[in-house]
């Protein structure tokens, strides 16, 4: 029996992890609109490294339209508009919030898959799917306390609606992505060419948006100091290059919703993560949670 895709799943998980713990310090700094363009630009440029010393070529010239169509768009969807939406779901409801409704993903990505790809999934699987989602609910959900709506004040209710929509929407980007991604890379198509296609497509949409406000120089202008910047590097490769490479290896060779489920499990492993860096308590309903986490996604290993 192969696990390499719910393998890669995981490692993918893994290098979310970091790569979440780096953009947030980030973030905190110089923004988390400034991190998002910057390292998207940042990735375009190791693609074409990486490409050129695998493949020979800056850039996969030689793809089919249609599956250019469906990697470009993926990333345009996945990479820009979903990520997009997910950081200002952060700014207006919160972490906790934003990350719950995020667990909503391989829910619509099952759902796509079996309404676009036919994909079936076993009843072992679907109940690992929920038990991995309960589990990763139970630590979510205690992370911080959740923003409460003011019925007296129109505009904090608009902010907490909007914040929660655009959740939503996150998620039902990411799903789309995944499905369009699984779409791309039909035939044995690589991965690494596949993710070079996403990040380009949303590093040009990106570098237009930020022309046409007038905003690329002060992006750069925030980069101030090798800590910085070093920092943003080592997000990008764990991030759009690592990271992706690996999430496209995992829908490539396992069920979408098995292993956009295993990679949501990123909020589980930065527990430990949390505790040591930000000196979080660790409580016995977070170790539980995390027991029920990896026990749905052990399930998930069995046909």
């Amino acid at each position: 029996m192969s696990v390499y895709g719910e393998i890669a799943a995981l490692l993918t998980a893994v290098c979310w992890s970091f790569n979440s713990v780096v953009f947030t310090i980030a973030g905190k700094r110089i923004g988390s609109i400034t991190v998002n363009h910057m390292r998207m630009w940042m990735a375009f440029f190791v693609m074409c490294a990486i490409h050129a010393a695998i493949y020979g070529p800056l850039f996969p010239f030689d793809i089919e339209p249609q599956r250019f169509f469906y990697l470009a768009v993926s990333g345009v969807i996945g990479l820009v508009i979903g990520d997009g939406l997910l950081f200002e779901s952060f700014v207006l409801i919160g972490p906790r919030l934003s990350m719950l409704l995020m667990l909503l993903t391989p829910v619509f990505s099952a759902f796509l898959a079996w309404v676009a790809l036919g994909e079936i999934l076993l009843p072992v699987k679907i109940i690992a799917i929920l038990v991995t989602i309960g589990g990763i609910a139970w630590v979510v959900l205690e992370r911080t306390t959740p923003p409460q709506p003011d019925n007296k004040s129109k505009k904090r209710t608009w902010r907490y609606t909007l914040g929660i929509l655009l959740g939503l929407g996150s998620a039902v980007g990411q799903a789309v992505g995944l499905l369009l991604s699984r779409m791309g890379l039909e035939g044995g198509y690589s991965a690494i060419s596949a993710n070079h296609v996403r990040i380009t497509a949303s590093a040009v949409v990106l570098a237009v948006l930020a022309g046409v406000r007038g905003k690329m120089p002060s992006y750069f202008q925030k980069i101030k100091g090798k800590k910085m910047l070093l920092l943003l590097i080592s997000g990008t490769i764990s991030g759009p290059v690592l990271g992706v490479i690996l999430s496209l290896e995992a829908i490539a060779y396992t069920q979408i919703g098995v292993a956009s489920t295993l990679m949501s499990i990123s909020p589980v492993l930065l527990i430990p993560v949390s505790h040591v860096m930000f000196k979080e308590k660790i409580t016995f309903r977070a170790i539980i949670g995390t027991i029920i986490a990896l026990v749905g996604a052990a399930l998930l290993f069995f046909n």
